[in-house]
């Protein structure tokens, strides 16, 4: 038992880090797809992140009306 304590800090950095990872890029996508950019943080939440992934795909793009 006592060799696990110590990696909790460590996953718990590493979760972290993989969220932040797969949140920025979201984030940005959101953001030059005229939506805002705190939507990126649905990608996290499990079901959710598949829902918002077919959202952005078969949606309009609130930027791409404005060429129209």
């Amino acid at each position: 038992m006592m060799m696990n304590e110590g990696m909790v800090g460590f996953h718990l950095i590493w979760m972290l880090v993989m969220a932040a990872i797969v949140v920025i890029p979201f984030w940005r996508i959101c953001s030059k797809a005229g939506y805002p950019g705190w939507l990126g943080l649905l990608i996290v939440i499990p079901l959710v992140n598949l829902l918002f992934l077919y959202f952005l795909a078969f949606s309009a793009w609130p930027s791409h009306r404005k060429f129209r």
